[in-house]
């Protein structure tokens, strides 16, 4: 473990494996080497992720749009989508903008609090997203299973409730992370191999020990992350068993797509999730994972407004409402 002493902006770092003290200033800021160091890619670059941006933007703004306007989407399933699009756009904000900045400004630098602070933010829109998808499975559980207490069940009082839960948990999460970083210590190393501050990079980059900080975070990630994913797997257990019930093709069918596009959205978040652990568990390139890392934190946020509007017809009657009136 490395012994700090601070006086003023300086701090003195005695390592194990350091032969001498090294006066080093206090970290003021890090750089982030982004996806790319071709500068012929940078150009490009800018422009698909600032259309990716845009798109992503737009495209859940117009389902918030098309749920509040509606009377008709004015039920449990569309509140908790309304949600959804909005947590979508808060964690694309969160990562994107920066990069596109750093791109057109020709820098890779950030500052410590704007680190540290989209460390928290990331935390807390990618934890409400994966809170909103199980409770959008124990909703779609309860209308499938029990269709005649549904009403009863999903009372206005109980959707906001769990909306709320769902946020304060996935706050309590991302001032967990920020508070493990904010105590970390770094060393002459400030280069994070990514588009943005991510957790793991940093203590990865930190002269403290961070053993105790690693299994932490392991832990938060199996309580955030696993709880509700086993929730969504119990729900879809109970709804699965509960369409093979029924008798007729059609009321198969029509059972199962009021949950086709919810299933869609978390077999993208999930598989996605998945998939850029495993890149990184296989591949140890940190270039490799920033670049796997674009599947969650960009392409699925940007999908899962054409995942709901290609899919529901309600959501496409709404939005083509919205554009007569306007037109």
């Amino acid at each position: 473990m490395c012994i700090l002493h601070r006086h003023f902006k300086y701090i003195i770092v005695r390592c194990p494996t350091c032969m001498e003290s090294q006066n080093l200033t206090a970290v003021s800021e890090f750089v982030l080497t982004g996806l790319s160091d071709d500068p012929e890619l940078q150009p490009l670059l800018f422009g698909l992720f600032l259309s990716m941006y845009l798109v992503t933007v737009l495209g859940n703004l117009l389902i918030i749009l098309a749920v509040s306007c509606d009377s008709h989407l004015h039920t449990p399933m569309y509140f908790f989508l309304a949600n959804l699009s909005l947590a979508d756009i808060g964690f694309s904000t969160t990562t994107i903008p920066k990069m596109l900045v750093n791109i057109e400004t020709h820098s890779k630098s950030i500052t410590y609090a704007g680190c540290v602070t989209q460390v928290s933010f990331f935390f807390l829109f990618g934890c409400l997203d994966n809170l909103l998808l199980a409770v959008m499975a124990y909703d779609r559980f309860v209308a499938i299973c029990h269709p005649l207490s549904y009403p009863v069940m999903m009372n206005p009082c109980l959707c906001g409730l769990l909306v709320l839960v769902s946020f304060f948990s996935s706050f309590l999460e991302s001032q967990i992370h920020c508070l493990m970083v904010s105590q970390l210590t770094f060393c002459t190393n400030v280069e994070i191999h990514h588009f943005f501050c991510d957790a793991p990079q940093l203590f990865h980059l930190a002269c403290s020990d961070t053993s105790i900080d690693t299994i932490l975070m392991y832990f938060i990630g199996a309580v955030f992350g696993g709880i509700p994913l086993s929730g969504i797997l119990c729900s879809y257990t109970r709804i699965v068993s509960s369409i093979l019930r029924v008798p007729s093709t059609d009321g198969k069918y029509k059972a199962f797509s009021t949950c086709g596009s919810h299933l869609s959205v978390v077999c993208l978040f999930y598989g996605t999730s998945l998939g850029v652990y495993l890149s990184s568990s296989i591949s140890p390139s940190p270039r490799k994972g920033a670049v796997a890392s674009v599947m969650y934190t960009v392409v699925t946020p940007m999908m899962n407004p054409f995942i709901y509007s290609l899919r529901n017809r309600d959501i496409k009657r709404a939005l083509w409402g919205i554009i007569r009136k306007t037109v």
